[in-house]
């Protein structure tokens, strides 16, 4: 059984940080471009960064470029992403998704004040 579990998020003041990681399982990690994609509430999905199956081309939506860091550890079925800088329009449910294949649960980043 296919599955990506995301964790790391919760409230942030604007301007602070937190590390989304999403663990995988039911296939071959190491093969499959990852990609995080979120949902502000009550708007549709936007796509965040994405990451080749080998770690060595990130690529990153204009909204979070130079903020985030997305990375892999594909000895242990990890995708990553490092959040900087956080501003309020960050707030979003982020989801880890193998190349749109399966798609996780979802984890709630708040940034407020």
């Amino acid at each position: 059984e296919v599955q990506l579990v995301e964790s790391g998020g919760g409230w942030v003041q604007p301007g602070g940080s937190l590390r989304l990681s999403c663990a995988a399982s039911g296939f071959t990690f190491m093969t499959y471009a990852m990609i995080w994609v979120r949902q502000a509430p009550g708007k549709g999905l936007e796509w965040v960064s994405r990451l080749n199956s080998r770690g060595t081309r990130p690529k990153y939506g204009d909204s979070v470029k130079g903020r985030f860091t997305i990375s892999r550890d594909n000895a242990n079925n990890t995708l990553s992403l490092q959040m900087d800088s956080l501003k309020p329009e960050d707030t979003a449910v982020y989801y880890c998704t193998n190349n749109g294949h399966y798609w996780g649960q979802g984890t709630l980043v708040t940034v407020s004040s």
